[in-house]
């Protein structure tokens, strides 16, 4: 019996091991991804509503914020609107959003400054290079930008970094918000 038993768990589930590397996902959770009410200490007076994309079950998904607008500028510059963004990706969430299951992993040191002398209208430039953030950082801002109304709306971003490498685009797709990951691959230069 005993021989039985020890061969029973040396055999152990039938899934043998593999020298290969396998990502199979993140692990299922059961958070709501639903932020549930308007968060009292976000209320800002005379705010405007943005849309950011945070970091949630290993997709993303979108959550509104309320900001305050830029003081003593009628519009809001594309360079405020990627500031105001990137400020906000920065931010921890708030309790609703934390209960729900959000987070982000845009880190706290990096910036946006205005596109260079030959860059496209529509690009910003990052202090870092934008492959060199974490791919669900890289997502975050793709898609927070691609969202926002002061950016174009275009479901995308024009990002470059602080070298001499000319700007490229990153879209945000259906694939890049349930898998995060991909980002990096997923600029179109």
């Amino acid at each position: 019996m005993t021989a039985a038993a020890l061969a029973l768990a040396a055999a152990g589930c039938g899934i043998r091991g593999t020298s290969v590397p396998v990502d199979a996902g993140g692990a299922p959770s059961r958070v709501s991804c639903k932020v549930a009410g308007g968060d009292p200490e976000s209320t800002v007076p005379d705010g405007v509503r943005v849309t950011v994309y945070l970091v949630c079950s290993s997709t993303l998904a979108q959550v509104e914020r309320t900001v305050s607008p830029p003081k003593g500028t009628p519009a809001v510059t594309r360079l405020q609107a990627a500031r105001t963004l990137l400020n906000e990706l920065q931010k921890q969430p708030s309790a609703d959003e934390d209960e729900a299951g959000f987070s982000s992993a845009m880190p706290d040191d990096v910036t946006v400054e205005a596109p260079r002398k030959g860059d496209p209208a529509d690009a910003v430039r990052l202090s870092v290079r934008p492959d060199d953030l974490p791919s669900f950082a890289l997502a975050q801002l793709v898609c927070s930008y691609g969202a926002a109304p002061a950016l174009g709306r275009t479901r995308a971003a024009v990002l470059g970094g602080p070298d001499d490498a000319a700007p490229q685009r990153y879209d945000c797709s259906a694939d890049v918000l349930a898998n995060p990951d991909i980002a990096q691959n997923n600029a179109l230069g």
